[in-house]
C-alpha cells in the first residue's frame, strides 16, 4: 500500500511540476516578446560620453523558485550517476530569465539598462545536500533620457 501512495505521489509530481514549469515558460516567453525592444546589457560605464545627457538610477529585482519533488528526486538519481542535472538546469533557467524580467518590468519609461549583472543563490538545502530553491538577484543602472 505504501508503494502504491509512493508511485501515485511520484506522478502527481511529475505531472502537475510539467504543467506548472510549462505554464510558466509559456508566460515568460509572451513576456520576453513583449519587452525584447528594451535593451540591457552586461557592459558600460556611467562615465562613457555616449551616456551624456541620460540619468542613471540602480535598478534590482529577484524571484525566488522552487524545485518540484519529482525534479529532486531525478536530481537526486542524476547525483548518484554523475553527469549533467538537468532538472536543476531548467530551474535556473526559469528563474534567470523570469528575473531579467522582472528587472524590465520594474523600469517601464527607462531607455536602457546597462551594467546588468546576475547573482545566483541556493537556499534551504535539505538534508540530503540538494538544492531545495534558488534565488536570482538582477541588478543594473538604468538609464533614463533628460531632456
Amino acid at each position: 500500500m505504501e508503494f502504491i501512495i509512493l508511485v501515485v505521489l511520484f506522478f502527481t509530481g511529475l505531472i502537475f511540476g510539467t504543467l506548472n514549469e510549462r505554464k510558466h515558460y509559456r508566460s515568460i516567453q509572451k513576456r520576453e516578446a513583449d519587452l525584447i525592444q528594451r535593451p540591457l546589457v552586461s557592459f558600460g560605464k556611467k562615465a562613457n560620453p555616449i551616456y551624456q545627457g541620460f540619468h542613471g538610477e540602480l535598478v534590482s529585482a529577484n524571484v525566488v523558485i522552487s524545485i518540484d519533488y519529482f525534479k529532486k528526486f531525478v536530481a537526486n538519481i542524476s547525483n548518484l550517476i554523475g553527469g549533467k542535472v538537468v532538472s536543476y538546469e531548467t530551474l535556473l533557467d526559469r528563474a534567470r530569465r523570469e528575473a531579467i524580467l522582472r528587472l524590465k518590468e520594474s523600469c517601464p519609461e527607462a531607455d536602457f539598462i546597462i551594467n546588468t549583472r546576475i547573482e545566483t543563490a541556493s537556499i534551504g538545502k535539505s538534508t540530503n545536500n540538494s538544492v531545495a530553491c534558488v534565488e536570482v538577484l538582477v541588478y543594473g543602472t538604468a538609464l533614463y533620457r533628460v531632456n
